[in-house]
């Protein structure tokens, strides 16, 4: 079997992980256009994820925020993004490393891309490019506004396996 020596896995995995902090950079900079939200699935337990400890022992493997309407400072850097959202009430800033990101999905376009997260230990998959069905997004709570998203208060977790192929 011949060996990549290019690892064209790692690359694809980096280029789609681009196109990822790509949007979440033009959504801090002018908000989200038109009906677009984002769910991000994450290992709330990876190096340099930046949850409070209550989170952590609700979500101790994995967690999903949406950002649509109501999500407040939004920065995005080459490596993680950082944001701010309110669970029950609760202000909380989560700082996200993009690899440990699992899954990011925009329900308005019926589009998404799943991740294997890094891990140093072991050699990296390739990353698993899909357009999930309508039928999946059914399931997820909806916000329904006529304006555009803005940044607001407030945030909601949901479960990732609403988005998995059944």
């Amino acid at each position: 079997m011949t060996t990549d020596h290019i690892r064209y896995d790692v690359l694809a995995r980096d280029a789609l992980r681009g196109v990822l902090k790509h949007v979440l950079a033009d959504a801090a900079e002018h908000g989200l256009p038109g009906e677009h939200h984002f769910y991000i699935t994450f290992l709330s337990n990876a190096d340099g994820v930046k949850i409070s400890p209550r989170l952590l022992s609700q979500y101790p493997q994995e967690m999903t925020v949406i950002l649509q309407h109501q999500f407040w400072d939004l920065v995005v850097t080459d490596d993680r993004f950082e944001v701010g959202l309110s669970f029950n009430g609760i202000p909380e800033r989560l700082v996200i490393p993009f690899s440990s990101i699992k899954s990011f999905f925009d329900p308005s376009v019926q589009f998404g891309l799943q991740f294997e997260p890094n891990d140093e230990a072991a050699v990296e998959a390739a990353p698993v490019v899909e357009t999930l069905p309508v039928a999946a997004a059914s399931d997820a709570p909806a916000e329904t506004s006529d304006e555009p998203a803005k940044q607001g208060e407030g945030a909601e977790v949901v479960r990732l396996d609403r988005f998995r192929k059944k």
